[in-house]
């Protein structure tokens, strides 16, 4: 049932996006190549072969979307720093470009000009592609020392104003897509050990980073260090059956429980040591596919995080499935379960992003008692549309952030230490494989307009309604809330339509009066070619 009532004061309202997904400008001012930018430019790896090359030219237009942070009225923004834009081989002692510090430099005084508080993320997928090709990226443990004096060069930098600070967003992704099943950069299927490999140095190369602030930077600049961790909830089948309880926990324990366990309680979730230990010595391996931390780095490990960032879209019913002894690896069979959905949960968007509500209330109770009760901020929520015609009434993205939105307000009533709220995302994007066909924004990107205009949807009017009253007062000015916003995007729609119109003539008119100039010349050129034939 919809619980109407409002946030502590002081709670924080945001949006967020990434480097890569919206900055654009991948080879000016300086900035060297990432994995992404090696990983599009092969074809046949992202959905039409889309680039990140240009996105959302949010490198050209920080001034144009601090103003629809404004519009929104959100307490803050959360964004990543490209690590190859301000060091363009990820290697401190090569190479520093001091525009990319510059471009940061602006853009977060920018923000706190508008009192908007920046929330960084270090790491937001784009490695440097020096650093791939060297080393191998996250598979080698030289990546530890690289990313720390990256991390240290941002904390010197920016840091007397970023008082938060994010070291991986969802590093599942990094390590699963990333080195497992090559779906994302740099595209490596490294079946069964590579996302564990990948996971281990991330895993390690977080605590070294929490501690260089808090031996060299906290004292001075008294901020936060965390990581931000993405996961469904798990939901069991059949309630009553214990294996199917078994193997929901192995769904939070194998994509949560493998960053957060070794950060709150020193090591990896036992089950995975079992399954995954079990598995290698029935494949005849001497030692686990999953890496072991020593006595030494579980201590140095626990407790390396100030507030856990947590990254929720949807949930998944849970039951036991035994997979056959394999002489092929692979994480997906580790864990021993299978995934169900519902039919009648709401699914407007891709079909792996279902609105279901509830589940995050569990997800965020799990957390609380797992870890013990961490400082948690929502750093990514939302729904993604990928119907190619604009869709700016964007009534389901309504109902998910409302759903979603009460489920914390819930969980906050149930004792959760729920401080902030970060709607995914601020714009449409490039979004990784997918390319431009999904999109996530409450605000339109035309990408067809070279100047990439920005349209407001129906859910950015909406979210700014529950900035404004902090939470859901109470039914009748909620619901006048969801007509205002289908009203509104009605009117913008039609501007939007006259804008196509508009570019779409543009686009004509640049290339039909060319090619009919051409032509017409051309004629000319026959014409006086036959004529002085005729005449000599």
């Amino acid at each position: 049932s919809f619980y109407y009532g409002t946030f502590p004061a002081g709670f924080l309202w945001g949006v967020g996006s990434s480097a890569y997904q919206t900055e654009g400008a991948w080879d000016k001012d300086g900035k060297g190549p990432s994995i992404w930018d090696a990983f599009t430019h092969k074809k046949g790896k992202v959905f039409r072969n889309d680039t990140g090359d240009s996105a959302c030219d949010g490198y050209y237009k920080v001034k144009d979307d601090i103003q629809l942070l404004k519009e929104l009225k959100v307490n803050h923004y959360l964004l990543s720093i490209s690590w190859p834009r301000i060091m363009p081989t990820g290697i401190k002692a090569e190479q520093l470009n001091e525009k990319g510090i510059q471009f940061y430099n602006d853009t977060i005084n920018s923000l706190l000009e508008n009192n908007i508080t920046p929330i960084v993320s270090l790491y937001h997928w784009d490695l440097p592609q020096v650093l791939q090709e060297k080393y191998g990226g996250w598979q080698n443990i030289s990546m530890i020392n690289y990313f720390n004096d990256y991390a240290n060069l941002c904390f010197e930098k920016f840091g007397d104003r970023v008082k938060h600070w994010i070291t991986f967003s969802n590093p599942w992704a990094v390590a699963e897509k990333g080195y497992e099943t090559g779906e994302h950069a740099p595209g490596l299927k490294l079946g069964g050990c590579g996302a564990y490999k990948a996971a281990h140095h991330i895993i390690k190369t977080h605590a070294k980073v929490w501690h260089s602030y808090n031996n060299t930077w906290r004292r001075e600049q008294r901020g936060m260090v965390g990581i931000s961790l993405t996961s469904g909830w798990g939901e069991p089948v059949d309630p009553h059956s214990q294996t199917d309880r078994d193997a929901a926990e192995r769904y939070i324990q194998f994509h949560l429980g493998w960053f957060a366990n070794p950060i709150y309680r020193g090591d990896y979730p036992e089950v995975m040591k079992n399954f995954i230990g079990r598995k290698s010595a029935q494949q005849g391996l001497g030692t686990s596919r999953l890496p072991t931390f020593s006595v030494q780095e579980k201590t140095y490990i626990k407790g390396t995080s100030d507030f856990l960032g947590i990254g929720h879209f949807t949930t998944r019913y849970v039951l036991q499935k035994n997979f056959p002894f394999l002489q092929v690896s692979s994480y997906h069979t580790d864990h021993d379960l299978a995934e169900l959905v519902d039919p009648n949960w709401p699914a407007p968007g891709p079909k792996w992003l279902y609105s279901v509500p509830w589940g995050f209330r569990r997800l965020l109770n799990f957390i609380k008692t797992q870890y013990g009760n961490p400082l948690i901020y929502v750093t990514e929520n939302g729904m993604s549309e990928t119907v190619q015609c604009p869709q700016l009434c964007d009534e389901w993205r309504i109902q998910y952030l409302k759903g979603y939105i009460n489920e914390i307000l819930k969980a906050l009533n149930d004792g959760v230490n729920v401080k902030g709220y970060t709607a995914w995302s601020l714009l449409d994007k490039f979004e990784w494989n997918k390319g431009f066909s999904e999109r996530f924004g409450l605000y339109h990107i035309d990408f067809n307009n070279k100047n990439k205009p920005r349209y407001p949807k129906a859910s950015a009017d909406y979210y700014k309604k529950i900035i404004s009253a902090n939470g859901f007062p109470n039914p009748r000015e909620v619901e006048n809330w969801h007509r205002k916003a289908m009203d509104t995007c009605s009117a913008t729609h039609q501007h939007l339509a006259a804008d196509s119109l508009i570019t779409h003539m543009e686009m004509v008119t640049e290339i039909v009066l060319p090619t009919v100039f051409t032509l017409c010349i051309l004629i000319s050129i026959v014409l006086l070619i036959l004529y002085l034939r005729n005449h000599s």
